[in-house]
């Protein structure tokens, strides 16, 4: 049996859902081919591609493919043979990013910070998919010109990045559980290293309000972050990002002002209810 190599949520999501008539399995597996395309992947991806990356067998990724480009989800290059995003897709990021009101309020709090904070810094907002942390807002500063090459859309480790670990310590206890054995088995032999990581992010949030990442991601990147839980029970649990390279973030800078302006920031995106 092919290994699913992204480790999608697809295993854990059909193991819940087993018994569960009102699940659709080929609609779980035509979003898993969509959610295989990354922004990397300028060139397209095959159906040789999409079947490693989903896990799923050759004949029922060139159906979905199929489905999806008669759709307009998918287009295809004869050239290349080779399938990429289509307009529809976008058109449901932004319908998304359109229902996250804390969004907007927070691009503004983020921008004043970004530009305080200068040249190489990067505020962001992020919220989970799978394994993954996806960015949904992001600011750098107004006349800056070195930053991290992230935007809106772009997607890094839950398990690894100040991102991920700060939205880990946030969310619900069941939730976490879940996280924590799904990190278990993607990296056994790291595993140990992480939990007493990912334990050490949950003790500086206790006890400062927020999380320093030094070089844990990249390790020449710095970075602070904060959870952040909207005061309306049903939204999303999100977390805020503040990362830029080590030479421009050094710990100093972190732990005395930049981690304590995120969570005045956090704060007063609170205050405004969202």
């Amino acid at each position: 049996m092919r290994k699913r190599a992204s480790d999608s949520a697809s295993e854990a999501v059909e193991a819940e859902a087993n018994g569960d008539r009102q699940f659709v399995t080929a609609l779980h597996r035509g979003l898993d081919i969509l959610r295989a395309f990354t922004p990397n992947d300028k060139a397209g991806l095959g159906n040789r591609e999409l079947a490693e990356r989903t896990g799923l067998p050759n004949s029922t990724v060139s159906r979905l493919t199929y489905t999806l480009l008669k759709l307009g989800y998918l287009v295809y290059d004869e050239g290349t043979g080779r399938y990429r995003m289509g307009i529809p897709v976008l058109g449901l990021g932004y319908a998304c990013l359109g229902g996250m009101k804390v969004r907007e309020t927070a691009q503004v709090y983020m921008q004043q910070l970004a530009d305080e904070c200068g040249d190489g810094v990067l505020v962001a907002l992020g919220g989970r998919d799978d394994m993954t942390m996806t960015y949904i807002a992001c600011a750098r500063a107004s006349k800056g010109m070195i930053s991290l090459q992230l935007n809106v859309g772009s997607r890094i480790s839950l398990a690894r990045s100040a991102m991920g670990r700060a939205y880990i310590v946030g969310c619900t206890e069941a939730e976490r559980e879940q996280i924590m054995e799904r990190i278990r088995e993607r990296y056994p032999d790291d595993y140990t290293r992480l939990e007493d990581e990912i334990a050490d992010a949950a003790e500086q949030i206790r006890t400062k309000g927020f999380y320093s990442s030094i070089g844990k991601w990249q390790t020449d990147v710095h970075a602070v972050s904060v959870p952040y839980r909207a005061p309306q029970g049903d939204a999303p649990m999100l977390a805020f990002n503040l990362g830029g390279p080590a030479y421009i973030l050094p710990p100093e800078r972190l732990e005395e002002e930049l981690g304590p302006k995120l969570v005045q920031l956090v704060n007063m995106v609170s205050r405004n209810g969202y």
